[in-house]
């Protein structure tokens, strides 16, 4: 929704109304998450996607509709739907796609969301998707909500009330989702669905070591949406010309900016922390600085298996118990024979995105079950090993 924001925004300040279609829940094995997004401008021109292709020349019909009737539409699509083989999901999934017409009298409140993602501020926009046809809830209603405000409503007091203190619990985590509410806000009730879009800065992924292996992984991270720092003691490394893909390159000791940026608060539970130094001068005391990290999502170092278990021990002299070292990704990377620091990039990053969903890690063609496994992120499922 991020990038289709800012690209349609520059026909909202030229005063074009839009259709904007969003994908508000999945099930199954469904080709894009909630949050995923298309629009369709005045004169036909397409931004952005709901399904990779499975119904998009629907939602692009949808989307040109509300933006002439002024009527939002909740469509829900899949494989057991009766026009199926017209308009359905092969992938076997389904997904429920809200579309809306957009422009600035619906939508009053989309540049203080636009300033607040230039920004890099929090903020969520709950918008009522199903309800009543008048009255609070009213499909198209929606309340924009900061950490310390909000804007617009949902259409009554209390309903605004009861979705502020949950979408603020929401944006905490950066979570994209629906809740359901009665029209006096009470929880529990099938009445009003309210879908939550959380806008929140991108997760940080810290490369440390400025080697070929690091521009490789910088790389891949900015590309999976990381916002990208490179750090190194060594001046004549770490550089920015060597390391065009990162938003930031740092000189400094690791351990010491790891730990300013912990205190700072810079550091979440989203934040990946990625060690290719090979020096346990540099190594060990980050890794002690980091396994005593709680919110990190990933600690992942680089070398052999002779190097880790040096590493290992050097660790243990440092004074890490047993459960901090089990925290410790390394060798860092899933299993993909990788040799090149390309390769090798790939791998780190497969496996921060399996601890991420709670994926396997195994090919695809010998599991079973859906491959988009409704789990929470970092709550890992069964391994399901097909047998035939």
């Amino acid at each position: 929704m991020r990038d289709v924001l800012a690209e349609v925004y520059p026909w909202y300040r030229a005063g074009e109304s839009f259709g904007l279609a969003t994908v508000v829940r999945t099930f199954r094995s469904a080709p894009r998450p909630p949050g995923a997004a298309m629009a369709v401008s005045e004169s036909g021109v397409v931004v952005g996607s709901v399904s990779g292709g499975c119904v998009e020349g629907d939602v692009y019909e949808e989307a040109r509709a509300a933006r002439s009737t002024g009527r939002p539409v909740l469509r829900r699509y899949g494989v057991s739907d009766e026009a199926a083989f017209e308009v359905g999901l092969t992938c076997g999934g389904v997904l429920e796609v809200f579309v809306e017409p957009v422009s600035r009298r619906t939508f009053p409140e989309l540049p203080d969301v636009m300033a607040s993602l230039a920004a890099d501020e929090p903020v969520a926009v709950a918008t009522a998707v199903a309800g009543p046809a008048s009255g609070p809830g009213t499909p198209g209603r929606r309340l924009v909500v900061w950490p310390d405000r909000v804007a617009g409503t949902l259409g009554s007091a209390a309903l605004d009330s009861a979705v502020t203190v949950d979408v603020r619990g929401l944006l905490d985590h950066g979570t994209t989702t629906t809740r359901r509410y009665g029209t006096a806000g009470e929880r529990r009730s099938e009445e009003v669905t309210v879908f939550v879009g959380s806008f929140v800065p991108p997760p940080r992924m810290l490369v440390f070591g400025a080697i070929d292996f690091a521009a490789s992984v910088a790389e891949l991270g900015a590309f999976l949406g990381y916002r990208v720092t490179v750090c190194d003691a060594r001046p004549v490394f770490a550089t920015a010309a060597r390391f065009p893909h990162a938003d930031e390159v740092v000189v400094r000791w690791p351990h010491d900016y790891l730990a300013e940026e912990a205190a700072a608060g810079r550091l979440d539970d989203r934040t990946v922390v990625t060690v290719l130094t090979h020096d346990p001068k540099f190594d060990v005391p980050l890794l002690t600085t980091a396994l005593r990290l709680p919110q990190l999502a990933y600690v992942g170092a680089l070398g052999s298996r002779r190097t880790h278990r040096d590493r290992l021990a050097r660790l243990r002299e440092a004074g890490l118990g047993e459960e901090e070292l089990a925290r410790l990704a390394a060798p860092a990377g899933l299993d993909l024979g990788a040799r090149t620091p390309a390769e090798t990039a790939v791998s780190i990053a497969a496996e921060i995105i399996a601890a991420r969903w709670g994926g396997t890690g195994h090919r695809l063609t010998r599991t079973e079950g859906p491959i988009h496994t409704p789990t929470a992120p970092g709550e890992r499922p069964p391994i399901r090993i097909a047998t035939g």
